[in-house]
């Protein structure tokens, strides 16, 4: 999340940003476990790899299974291809491009500035998929996930509203995205909601409240309708420490979720399990390598890799078998 400024005084803000985040003090990688059963999904002498940097400010990772991972830079304003090896190709300039994923080889992008979400080709040109709910323009679509129903699933907050622009809809909502273009309101009960995920089985869905700072945990009705919504978690934290917002799920259940220096895990009961210390604060994470049991983190101005010992639910992938 980014503050939102105008004109010369925000290029120079962005300038000054970039350049302070990539001065910053770097915390040490470490796993620090809060039960046992920590080290059932992740490795003690697990080694965190740097895969690329020189990023403005890294989101929205989705793993290609032609082998490489598409991330958002929120301050370049671009979508980039990034491989194993480090290598990048730019797809796409745009204005502030946030989460993402895929449907098939489709890549669906939240497009923050565009207030919209599309669909960003191959090409690297974008088609808008939907922008407004009954008649009013969405605030800033911030990160999407395909349901088990096949729709898209994408929250809708004021974080990254343009500056200057009026807030049409009087609330921050979670949305259902359809084949046909309809867009049906599932919740409007949070304040400023951010990641998402179904649990493996479909009949659970998450999403955190950044400024809340906590993890909400809802089931799943007929025709994808949210019901009993209820406290699931919370990540407390420090002024600059970090707050909720990506997060994915593995295929035994366990919740990843960006938080307070790194990455909580989560079993399904609500027991914090752990957290992955990330050198740079994480704003995001994805499942990847073939295997999907690689995390990769997107994590302010780089991204990095760590293997696990749990591998990943990937409810995008049609007829793949992660278990």
């Amino acid at each position: 999340m980014k503050l939102r400024l105008s004109g010369v005084v925000s290029a120079l803000f962005v300038l000054w940003l970039a350049m302070a985040r990539a001065d910053a003090p770097r915390r040490a990688f470490e796993l620090v476990a809060e039960s046992t059963q920590f080290w059932d999904v992740m490795d003690r002498d697990a080694k965190l790899t740097l895969v690329a940097s020189g990023f403005g400010f890294t989101e929205g990772p989705v793993w290609d299974d032609r082998g490489f991972l598409y991330v958002s830079d929120e301050t370049l304003n671009k979508i980039f291809r990034v491989y194993p090896d480090g290598k990048k190709e730019e797809l796409i300039a745009m204005g502030d491009p946030d989460g993402n994923t895929l449907q098939g080889h489709r890549l669906i992008d939240c497009a923050s500035v565009l207030r919209a979400m599309i669909e960003v080709t191959a090409d690297g040109k974008y088609k808008i998929l939907a922008d407004h709910y009954v008649g009013k323009k969405f605030n800033s679509p911030n990160d999407v996930v395909v349901g088990p129903d096949g729709a898209l699933y994408f929250t809708d907050p004021t974080l990254d509203l343009v500056a200057g622009e009026k807030q049409e809809i009087p609330f921050q909502g979670v949305y259902r995205l359809s084949d046909n273009g309809e867009v049906r309101l599932l919740t409007k009960d949070l304040t400023q909601p951010n990641g998402l995920a179904f649990s493996p089985d479909g009949k659970r869905f998450y999403v955190d409240d950044s400024a809340q700072r906590n993890i909400r945990l809802y089931d799943v009705g007929v025709d994808g309708n949210l019901e009993n919504g209820r406290l699931f978690g919370e990540e407390p934290g420090g002024k600059g420490d970090g707050v909720p917002d990506g997060m994915k799920v593995d295929t035994r259940g366990n919740l990843y979720v960006t938080g307070p220096k790194g990455i909580w895990v989560w079993d399904a009961q609500g027991r914090h399990l752990g957290t992955i210390i990330v050198p740079e604060q994480p704003a995001n994470l994805a499942w990847g390598d073939q295997d999907y049991a690689t995390l990769y983190i997107t994590a302010t101005t780089s991204v990095y890799r760590l293997r696990t010992k749990a591998k990943g639910y990937v409810p995008y992938l049609e007829g793949i078998t992660t278990k």
